[in-house]
């Protein structure tokens, strides 16, 4: 809910959003209603004698944006239903799905010696994928990733749902999909061998913890190898997601000529997911800051998986409301491939189209 509040100029801080106009003595727009305060203009208000203003606390909800949208000019009512563009279609898994795919990679985990280890690991492969084939889903709405609150498992399903929609962007055969899903669920098996105290340390690892927990994809690798039931492929997935590009990753240090597709694609799933997941140590970054370090990590995750990463993964899905950085709310419209941050938006003040992606005057436009 929006509050409208009075601030002394006195105490305006950056990045309050100011909830009036200020006008010039000509009658000329200075700052407009809705803008984020800088420190240029909090300096300007005070050196006017401005005692104070009015600044919008909140952010609005469902309802007032329903409203504020019901109430547009019918003019910027028919460009939003022109240039609609829908989606791609999107990963969708109902609870009962979510519920068994989750107990069933929390048994795997609790239960490596487990006789019927195979046979659970092919019936939740095939719950999983039999849920994401069913609507076509060659994309992900990275808002909804969520399987449960517990870390191990939450992570091992989302790395693999991820992996699975990104393998089809980057050409993996059906077979080579199902073996992603095994790989990407099976990714962080080697966990059941490091010491609890270790694993659920809340502050940072010492240098020897540290060096224990890299060798997880080792032991992960050992556990499935001993079996004798997996592939090549697989094996080398869960060994190798945490090997770099250029070398410098681990448990071997191999580089990408020696990288196995699987774990090219697995490796980039899993540093989002860890990224922007919060644990007892860290905070999660927004989405989009690690969309952003994602991207900015060429040398070391391939190329390739990190474009058919950002050709997958979904931000803000058509239908959305935004807020842009020049404080206008609006309305998503359209999506641009490869760029999920950069979506076609329809301005509610303003009734425009800004093509976040094309349009040069959106050059400096972000979404809040």
């Amino acid at each position: 809910m929006v509050k409208r509040k009075f601030v002394s100029t006195r105490t305006l801080q950056p990045g309050m959003k100011i909830d009036q106009a200020i006008m010039d003595k000509t009658g000329r727009e200075l700052i407009a209603k809705g803008a984020y305060l800088d420190d240029f203009q909090i300096e300007y208000l005070q050196k006017k004698s401005i005692g104070g203003i009015y600044v919008a606390e909140g952010e609005p909800d469902p309802d007032e944006l329903h409203s504020m949208e019901a109430n547009l000019p019918a003019y910027t009512k028919e460009l939003i239903e022109k240039s609609r563009v829908e989606d791609k279609s999107k990963v969708t898994l109902s609870s009962e799905v979510i519920k068994r795919v989750g107990e069933g990679v929390q048994f795997l985990y609790e239960n490596v010696e487990s006789e019927n280890f195979l046979e659970v690991t092919n019936n939740v492969t095939g719950e999983l994928i039999k849920a994401i084939e069913s609507n076509h889903a060659v994309a992900v709405d990275i808002n909804l990733i969520k399987v449960s609150d517990e870390y191990t498992f939450k992570h091992s399903v989302d790395v693999a749902t991820m992996s699975l929609i990104i393998g089809k962007a980057f050409g993996l055969n059906e077979e080579e999909l199902r073996e992603i899903s095994i790989a990407g669920l099976l990714h962080d098996l080697g966990k059941s061998n490091i010491p609890l105290e270790v694993l659920n340390k809340p502050g940072k690892l010492d240098d020897d913890e540290f060096a224990l927990m890299k060798q997880h994809s080792l032991f992960g690798f050992k556990i499935l190898k001993e079996k004798g039931m997996f592939s090549d492929n697989i094996l080398k997935g869960v060994l190798q997601h945490h090997e770099k590009m250029n070398g410098k990753g681990y448990p071997l240090g191999v580089d990408g000529n020696a990288i196995c597709r699987l774990a090219r694609v697995i490796s980039v799933a899993d540093i989002y997911d860890a990224l922007v997941t919060e644990r007892p140590y860290k905070k999660g970054f927004p989405k989009r800051d690690a969309l952003e370090m994602i991207f900015g990590m060429s040398t070391e995750l391939d190329n390739r998986a990190i474009s058919s990463f950002m050709n997958s993964v979904i931000i803000y899905p058509v239908d959305s409301y935004v807020q842009l950085s020049n404080g206008e709310m609006a309305k998503v419209v359209e999506n641009n491939p490869g760029y999920p941050m950069r979506p076609i938006v329809i301005g509610f003040k303003t009734g425009k189209k800004y093509d976040l992606l094309s349009d040069l005057d959106c050059a400096s436009m972000v979404i809040e």
